[in-house]
């Protein structure tokens, strides 16, 4: 289905979902996110919880519409085609044009599963590839070969899938430009219409963390990893699939809505074990823990274990920052009249991070230069 980047304020009644679905075969050496085993008990187990979340959350969002839908994990598509139509069954604010996403790993795709898939009323796919070297994969503790993937896309396409979307990973260790620049001409030959890119990074309470004095003399250097950055942009425009954020490219009418909505501020809620949401300017994070947040729902008692209600200025500034992520950048006369005024400390970084060449200002306008885009994190830190 495809869709477009809503302006920062395209509707206060517009919300997003997030449904965590913790289940994976097996937990990949560099993943940090809260995940569970592939038993079918503690599937039940989940489908209970989510269904009391559902009925305490549902009041608050009677006056809302739903623009996009977002199973995430761990691999939902464990979850089943059964529990996901019954949790979309519940979901009446949501329009014929929502956007509903899946994640997938290639290894538990079959044809079949697949149609059922999209039978349910899933409209976009996610496939965690990573890379299309049989080698990294196993260097990520990836089950799938590159075949599987690339043989699963292409049946996502035949089962009726038009907005189809991947990952790929750069500066993986062993990772050489050569090795990446043919993971990148395999992808964008491959029926999709989105891809995010995302570099490695070695997270603590991941088995990478364990092994990371094993792995660094093997990671690509912070040159080698501009080259492959570089390459994929050029790559992947040359495609057809327009960078449209910093890590996120796509071809015309398949921009994310629901990744938009994070980098524009709209409010979305996360149900399940470990899920963020964020609310009116409340950030909450539901208990890592399927057993409590299952316990605590009984109970009739909220699942949030973390809260912060941020300030107007550090709303803003984080709104801010988020924005700028997108390649169109920020309308800071919108921005101001939607927020309110940026603080000076604010207005003063900005200032200095277009003396560094880091942001462009076209009028009201204000972006991020090539090598803005290239140093993101390093603006955030300094806006933040």
């Amino acid at each position: 289905m495809a869709s477009s980047i809503p302006t920062l304020m395209s509707g206060k009644s517009e919300v997003s979902l997030y449904w965590h679905i913790p289940f994976c075969t097996q937990k990949c050496g560099y993943c940090h996110f809260y995940v569970l085993p592939d038993k079918e008990l503690l599937k039940a187990e989940l489908l209970t919880g989510l269904a009391m979340e559902w009925e305490r959350v549902a009041p608050l969002l009677g006056d809302k519409r739903i623009v996009s839908i977002y199973f995430g994990g761990g691999t939902p598509a464990l979850f089943g085609p059964q529990r996901i139509a019954e949790v979309l069954s519940w979901i009446e604010q949501r329009g014929a044009d929502c956007e509903i996403t899946l994640e997938a790993n290639p290894d538990e795709l079959t044809p079949e599963l697949l149609h059922a898939y999209a039978a349910v009323g899933i409209n976009r796919l996610s496939v965690g590839i990573q890379s299309l070297d049989d080698t990294l994969l196993h260097t990520l503790t990836r089950r799938h070969s590159a075949q599987k993937a690339i043989a699963m896309v292409k049946e996502a396409a035949a089962a009726g899938f038009d907005n189809i979307t991947i990952d790929l990973m750069y500066d993986v260790p062993g990772q050489t430009l050569a090795i990446w620049q043919e993971t990148l001409r395999q992808a964008v030959s491959l029926p999709i219409t989105h891809l995010s890119l995302y570099n490695l990074t070695i997270e603590p309470h991941t088995l990478f963390f364990k092994k990371q004095e094993m792995l660094k003399p093997s990671i690509p250097d912070a040159d080698t990893s501009l080259q492959m950055y570089e390459a994929a942009v050029t790559t992947l425009e040359a495609a057809g699939l327009r960078q449209y954020e910093v890590s996120a490219f796509a071809k015309e009418g398949f921009h994310s809505r629901h990744n938009s909505g994070y980098w524009t501020g709209r409010s979305f809620y996360g149900f399940g074990p470990s899920a963020f949401s964020y609310w009116e300017g409340r950030r909450f994070r539901n208990i890592a823990n399927l057993k409590r947040y299952v316990e605590l729902l009984k109970e009739g008692t909220s699942p949030i274990d973390f809260e912060e209600q941020l300030s107007p200025e550090e709303q803003r500034r984080e709104l801010l920052v988020i924005q700028l992520r997108l390649l169109e950048g920020a309308d800071l006369a919108s921005f101001t009249n939607a927020h309110g005024p940026l603080d000076s400390r604010t207005i003063k970084t900005l200032g200095e991070l277009q003396e560094h060449g880091l942001l462009i200002a076209e009028g009201d306008r204000l972006r991020l230069s090539h090598r803005g885009r290239l140093c993101y994190d390093t603006i955030a830190t300094e806006l933040i």
